[in-house]
């Protein structure tokens, strides 16, 4: 809202400084500070009418050294991230934008379904919480709105270069609002921009596209159309479902990763907070022309306002942990974990990045698997010795570490170097092509 109120002052009013809320870098750098200060300071405010309220964590007694002593400690801290993100959001960013608008769409309909999650485990005393089904039928719900949206609205697009300079005559063509490059139209209609680069001059179009970017692969790009290639025949009219199929998967596999991780002090948090600014770099760098063109990547056109989501939902991060490091003094519960998780996959996607999850998001995948080898392997052994057998210590793997003896503080900070390691080397990735 600020951005819209202060380039009405600079074109209207020719007020000073006004013009600086143009720069995506600013208006980041604000919402960062905005969040920062939101979380650490009004959190306290947040955190005392939890303990009000009675909004206590029911801790089950897992023989886990330090647990007992977190029972009643306040829960659904989650809203103070939410809050973290909102509002700087709100303030600083194009709203009219429809990168911004899903990840609006994904932080309350996240919010909303770990809310509720959260609201059953302590006001209704059912310690087993939302149903599993209806979380699911929840993240499906919204890999869908996402899927769909991306698949169908026409603001988003990919640039694709078309070869050499055109041998055709092309006509000028009225600028099209908010895109700073020439625009022309060639003897078939089709709008095209004139992108100068360091060998010349060239022509792209702004196309519908369910290509990703990916490493390792041939021209660093995949098609999720061609996944259904082997069959033959008109494959590409089945593209959506690919599609949807895999924003289901990463969506529904991230915001349940987040989940699982959350299970001792600021571990949840910190990895997040990580993830988030390898995020806001590949959002940045994708949404900029020229790096994306030298770093041979999709450019995606108008994907730059998702560095301000990104900036807010690392200050969120980052202020929560204030309260939510060793000894915590509020949980985020389902409200911010599910959340937190929601939004790095919906981010990923839209930026063409998910493929890049496993390993940006390699402690929530080790967790999630160190979860289902357990139970798996328990239940198998169980079948046929009659006796079920653990892979682990105890499941999830931080858990594990735990029971060997581990001070949560130390398993906390060592998740924390693998996170930044893992995410280096996703950015890295963008230059091994």
């Amino acid at each position: 809202m600020l951005y819209y109120l202060f380039n009405f002052l600079d074109k209207h009013f020719d007020f000073p400084g006004a013009g600086i809320f143009q720069f995506i870098s600013f208006r980041a750098g604000m919402a960062i500070i905005l969040s920062l200060i939101i979380t650490t300071v009004f959190g306290s405010r947040l955190i005392a009418y939890l303990r009000y309220k009675q909004v206590g964590e029911t801790v089950r007694n897992l023989g886990l050294e330090g647990q007992i002593q977190k029972q009643g400690t306040p829960t659904m801290g989650g809203l103070i991230i939410i809050a973290g993100i909102l509002i700087p959001v709100l303030l600083f960013a194009k709203l009219e934008n429809i990168y911004i608008i899903l990840m609006l769409i994904t932080t309350v309909w996240m919010g909303a379904i770990g809310f509720l999650d959260d609201y059953i485990k302590v006001f209704r005393k059912n310690k087993e919480g939302l149903a599993g089904r209806f979380k699911i039928v929840g993240q499906v719900g919204l890999a869908l709105i996402v899927g769909w949206t991306m698949y169908f609205h026409p603001q988003i697009l990919v640039r694709q270069t078309v070869t050499g300079p055109l041998p055709v005559s092309v006509k000028p063509h009225a600028p099209i609002k908010g895109l700073s490059e020439e625009i022309i139209v060639n003897k078939e209609g089709e709008r095209l921009i004139r992108v100068e680069k360091a060998t010349g001059v060239y022509y792209a179009k702004d196309v519908k596209s369910t290509t990703t970017n990916v490493p390792f692969y041939k021209n660093n790009e995949f098609d999720y159309a061609k996944v259904l290639k082997i069959f033959g025949g008109n494959y590409q009219d089945y593209a959506l479902l690919v599609f949807l199929l895999f924003v289901i998967i990463i969506i529904t596999a991230v915001s349940n990763g987040a989940n699982i991780t959350d299970g001792i002090d600021g571990l949840a948090t910190g990895t997040s907070a990580i993830i988030g600014i390898a995020l806001m770099l590949l959002a940045y760098v994708s949404g900029n022309t020229i790096i994306a063109d030298y770093l041979k990547i999709l450019y995606i056109p108008n994907s730059g306002e998702l560095v301000i989501f990104a900036s807010a939902f690392v200050g969120a991060c980052i202020g929560f942990l204030w309260y939510n490091t060793f000894p915590a003094q509020v949980f985020m519960g389902d409200t911010g974990s599910l959340t937190i998780g929601g939004i790095i996959a919906v981010f990923a996607i839209m930026i063409r990045k998910e493929l890049l999850i496993p390993v940006l998001c390699g402690v929530f995948l080790v967790e999630n698997l160190s979860v289902i080898i357990q139970v798996s392997w328990f239940k198998y052994t169980k079948r046929k010795y009659g006796e079920g057998r653990r892979v682990f210590l105890m499941s999830p793997l931080h858990h594990h570490f735990q029971k060997k003896g581990y001070h949560e503080a130390k398993i906390v900070t060592r998740f924390w170097i693998v996170g930044i390691l893992l995410a280096i080397i996703t950015i890295v990735t963008l230059k091994i092509r």
